[in-house]
């Protein structure tokens, strides 16, 4: 790795690295090991060039990979940041990566509103037989029986919003170099965010309705489901950056590896908001 005094310029020229194809290796064969995962979990058959990849082996062999590389290139990531090659102009590009990755979640979550608002204001039109039989034709369907929107819905909703406080403190006491209050905020962060997780899992465990055989329960496990799948990422993200704050790799002036899991963070946040008032409070039943 070249020398970052010795460069007249800001930008910063990576050396070789194995880590794209590595990725992209490991992102193959995770889609395709899926195929043969889920062929195996409803016991259906997936052969291609007379071999049987019926088997969910496949899938985690990819998933590592990916786990890997994404661990090897985030560590050089960040030998790069503390050996002086994020200049401001790279740590500017590295903002606007991770905002470009921000709205490209958001377009996630915009197909599973869709799904979801597309099935509740249209339950029963007159051209869509098929859907007015699985919903009575009303919005939550016939015998669905939802959740309580002022009992855990509320209750997680009070924990991700404290959350999004303790993760500004956190960043607040960066930016003034007081280390004690940044392990106390980010500790706070990944605790609430475990106990977020925490709440869904018993919240789902108590679900009168099943992911299957209705699109009330397709459209809302996907929904909320995806987003727990984010607290959950979220979390790590935040853990690992609370480690690293303990071997003090962050400084006031450089810390682009916490503002976008603080940023993350906050996206994770407005969409739970969007979440609650939509799925549990607009959409809720007469009875829970």
């Amino acid at each position: 790795m070249a020398d970052a005094h010795n460069v007249d310029h800001d930008y910063h020229l990576v050396d070789p690295s194995p880590w794209p194809a590595l990725a992209s290796l490991g992102a193959f064969v995770t889609a395709f090991g899926a195929i043969g995962l889920m062929r195996a979990t409803t016991e259906r058959e997936f052969v291609m060039f007379g071999i049987d990849f019926t088997t969910p082996w496949i899938f985690f062999v990819g998933l590592a990979i990916v786990l890997y590389t994404c661990f090897m290139w985030w560590r050089d990531t960040i030998k790069e940041a503390h050996a002086g090659f994020h200049t401001r102009v790279v740590s500017l590009h590295l903002r606007y990566g991770m905002i470009l990755f921000i709205a490209s979640e958001v377009m996630f979550f915009v197909a599973w509103f869709w799904a979801f608002f597309d099935a509740s204001l249209y339950p029963g039109e007159p051209h869509q037989v098929l859907r007015a039989e699985h919903t009575g034709g009303v919005w939550p369907p016939v015998g669905i029986e939802t959740f309580d929107p002022w009992h855990l819905p509320l209750f997680n909703t009070i924990i991700l919003l404290t959350s999004g406080t303790t993760v500004t403190w956190a960043h607040h006491a960066l930016l003034h170099d007081d280390r004690k209050g940044l392990i106390w905020g980010l500790s706070l962060t990944v605790a609430l965010g475990l106990l977020f997780s925490y709440v869904q899992a018993v919240e789902y465990s108590h679900a009168a309705f099943d992911f299957g055989g209705n699109i009330y329960g397709a459209t809302f496990f996907m929904a909320t489901g995806f987003h727990g799948f984010h607290v959950i990422i979220g979390t790590i993200f935040l853990l690992i950056c609370l480690l690293r704050a303990m071997k003090g790799h962050f400084t006031s002036k450089q810390h682009f590896g916490f503002e976008a899991a603080a940023w993350y963070w906050h996206f994770v946040d407005v969409v739970w908001l969007f979440l609650f008032v939509a799925v549990y409070i607009w959409a809720a039943g007469p009875s829970h």
